[in-house]
């Protein structure tokens, strides 16, 4: 059974910094062999992509709202993805969820929320 746990959310002040973590077991096929994202939805939005990192080789793409302040890495040793999240801001606010996907199948975690407020 697949399961993705997500961790490091809270709250924090504008400007600050918080280092999301996902930590995945229970995978069919090597952890390595998947792409991981972290998704955020934000109350009375749609879910948005934040950032992808590829399979293996670690090919990081970031949402255009995020480039420069957030940072994808992935540690296939551990089987667990990270999210560096630097220079907060309120619009970031939103529960944060990391997403295994690998052809059709995809799997996702039950989110850690992040509030930034001062």
């Amino acid at each position: 059974q697949v399961q993705l746990v997500e961790s490091g959310g809270g709250l924090i002040q504008p400007g600050g910094s918080l280092r999301l973590s996902c930590a995945a077991s229970g995978f069919t096929f090597s952890f390595s062999s998947y792409a991981m994202s972290w998704y955020r939805q934000a109350p009375g939005k749609e879910r948005e992509l934040v950032a992808t990192i590829s399979n293996r080789y670690g090919s990081p793409n970031y949402a255009d709202s995020v480039k420069g302040r957030f940072t994808i890495s992935r540690d296939n040793a551990k089987s667990a993805v990270y999210l560096q999240m630097n220079s907060l801001k309120p619009e970031d606010t939103a529960v944060y969820s990391c997403n295994a996907r690998l052809g059709s199948s995809s799997h996702w975690g039950q989110g850690t929320q992040v509030t930034v407020s001062s």
